[in-house]
């Protein structure tokens, strides 16, 4: 259930943004990560004694987001005490790392979480590995599920998804909608902020005039993302980055989380239909969560309704979940962030 007096899908929303939460994790290895030539992205790794033998994690934040959002530290407390490895991903330009390269980041970005992907692997011998995205990391971790399919890396398990933005159009139309502007303001100046730094720091690559008269995040994503990141405008980059058009080639076990009430994530009738008919993909929708939030009461238990394969909740999950042994108490809310909880409980699997 939905924390008392944090009902509704905007509360939901701005109350995971503004309630203080105490995350206290060891120092992090701090590693560099060439995905591209001359492109490095910083990412914050945390090991358990022998890190080969157990799962490792990569947790890839959404728009405007680092490895220090609260719910990247709040899974990685969690996962962390399950015995994981935890890799906190910054895309590029995040996490104070606008001065690397002249580039910008994107949804469509999947092969950047390869390349960390194949870094681990390769560098730390990890022998179990999965994948955490919230929004727009939720698309790009289900994007690059999707594109390996079946010929992904051996060591690569599962995936989970916290509010994906699988349909980049309809979520920025819905981001437009009157009642979300208060989103759509808080991205607009975010972006437009990095966009001037990144000027600042590369005059000879931005131009910051490109950002005058932009009033939604379409018409940014159609000036700015889509000039410097090789679309031909926000339609072709929407439809090319989105991971609707892939995901039903998901072959590892998926879990993706949705709430009805999100303000602005859109998940379009085709797009449920294709995860419908994944068998490897089970999906749970919230009645109440809003973005990214599921604060719940603490030592409660969710309510949602039905996903893939009768999925529901009620106090406990069934059918798939309680196939695989994951019990009510597995999935209790120690500190009331359902969506966290849901997801490294589904993790322990592997």
């Amino acid at each position: 259930m939905a924390r008392r007096f944090l009902r509704g899908g905007h509360l939901q929303t701005i109350a995971s943004f503004v309630l203080p939460r105490q995350i206290l994790l060891p120092a992090p290895e701090e590693r560099l990560v060439e995905v591209a030539p001359g492109v490095r992205l910083l990412c914050h790794c945390h090991w358990q004694p022998d890190r080969t033998k157990v799962l490792t994690v990569i947790v890839v934040h959404g728009l405007e987001g680092s490895s220090d959002s609260q719910y990247a530290r709040g899974i990685a407390d969690k996962a962390l005490r399950a015995g994981m490895n935890v890799v906190r991903y910054n895309q590029r330009n995040c996490g104070g790392t606008e001065a690397l390269a002249p580039v910008l980041y994107h949804s469509g970005l999947s092969g950047d979480v390869a390349a960390v992907a194949r870094d681990v692997i390769a560098r730390d011998g990890v022998s179990l590995l999965a994948l955490v995205g919230f929004s727009m990391g939720g698309n790009l971790v289900l994007k690059l599920a999707g594109e390996w399919g079946s010929d992904a890396p051996p060591e690569f398990r599962a995936v989970a998804a916290c509010c994906p933005a699988l349909d980049l159009a309809a979520s920025a139309d819905a981001l437009h909608e009157p009642a979300n502007r208060i989103y759509e303001t808080y991205f607009l100046w975010a972006l437009r902020r990095r966009m001037l730094r990144k000027a600042q720091l590369f005059p000879a690559h931005f131009d910051p005039s490109r950002l005058r008269g932009l009033r939604s995040l379409r018409e940014f994503d159609d000036k700015v993302t889509a000039h410097y990141c090789g679309f031909a405008g926000a339609d072709d980059y929407y439809d090319r980055a989105s991971a609707a058009q892939v995901v039903g080639r998901i072959a590892v076990p998926a879990l993706v989380l949705h709430a009805a009430n999100d303000p602005f994530i859109r998940i379009t009738a085709e797009t449920r239909q294709k995860i419908f008919s994944n068998p490897n993909i089970t999906f749970v929708e919230a009645e109440d969560g809003g973005h990214c939030a599921f604060v719940g009461r603490r030592n409660g238990a969710g309510a949602s309704r039905g996903g893939k394969n009768g999925v529901s909740m009620d106090g406990a999950v069934q059918n798939d979940f309680a196939q695989n042994d994951v019990t009510q108490s597995d999935v209790t809310q120690d500190d009331g962030y359902w969506a966290e909880n849901m997801i490294v409980n589904f993790l322990r699997r592997f």
